[in-house]
């Protein structure tokens, strides 16, 4: 006797193989429905394939940088709001737990819905060995540029880790700091740790700006969070600028108006 739709359904839930006998099986099976959740399971285990192999890579990145000594600790610092025309540039630090069988959807934070980062960023705080937070304000900001602040605000994450670190992967740039480290270009999508502090980092700065957007609800900052969007720009000249505002950047430097509340 055939199985239901049903029996085939809750049996679909532990075959995590798609070489496994009974999706073979199920194949032969003729009849539409059943066809349909063999298609959309296969499709659901080759997309979980591809993103376990590329958390495999990711981990392995950063433990062949400690390939002479797996005890010491490597942490991963990166840094968001470098486009932004208002708000803080933050960064974060991560050290990896021992166990990171969790961690399959660490990835590029860019590459993440708002809801998955967020949950991320929970389940990073909670079993990474060590993660810190900064952030460097928009004056701070204007007084020594961008770039050496998202400099700043990385080194300042490292420092603030409540453990000694013996090596540093960065997300491209080089730090100030007496540690041994590797700048790697588009590290969030190649090294897990660098991944997992630009996944705290960017769920701390979205929050910041939601924030912000109580104080300064015309500016619809939970929206852009600070970039220049239209609407962003469009309430930039109504307006004019606020305290959170970078007045080094082009768009705000135009405007000669001060929104003070």
């Amino acid at each position: 006797m055939k199985q239901t739709i049903k029996e085939i359904k809750e049996q679909l839930k532990n075959i995590q193989d798609l070489n496994d006998v009974y999706l073979i099986q199920l194949s032969e099976d003729s009849r539409k429905g059943v066809q349909d959740l063999l298609k959309r399971h296969k499709k659901m285990l080759t997309a979980y394939n591809e993103r376990y192999h590329a958390y495999q890579e990711r981990l392995a990145f950063d433990r062949q940088l400690l390939s002479a000594n797996q005890s010491l600790l490597l942490a991963g610092t990166d840094e968001v709001g470098r486009g932004p025309i208002a708000g803080p540039v933050v960064a974060a630090a991560v050290i990896l737990p021992q166990d990171t069988s969790n961690w399959v959807e660490v990835n590029d934070s860019k590459s993440l819905t708002h809801q998955k980062r967020s949950a991320l960023a929970e389940m990073i705080k909670q079993q990474a060995q060590a993660y810190a937070i900064t952030s460097i304000s928009p004056q701070e900001i204007d007084r020594i540029n961008i770039y050496e602040a998202s400099r700043m605000a990385m080194k300042e994450a490292v420092l603030k880790l409540n453990k000694p670190v013996d090596f540093i992967v960065v997300d491209a740039m080089k730090l100030d700091l007496p540690i041994q480290q590797k700048a790697v270009v588009k590290g969030d999508r190649r090294s897990l740790s660098i991944a997992a502090a630009s996944i705290i980092a960017k769920v701390h700065r979205d929050q910041l700006m939601m924030n912000y957007a109580q104080s300064y609800p015309e500016y619809g900052f939970d929206q852009h969070m600070g970039y220049p969007t239209k609407k962003h720009l469009s309430a930039l000249e109504k307006f004019g600028y606020t305290s959170i505002h970078r007045l080094s950047y082009g768009p705000v430097q135009r405007i000669d108006r001060y929104y003070g509340l």
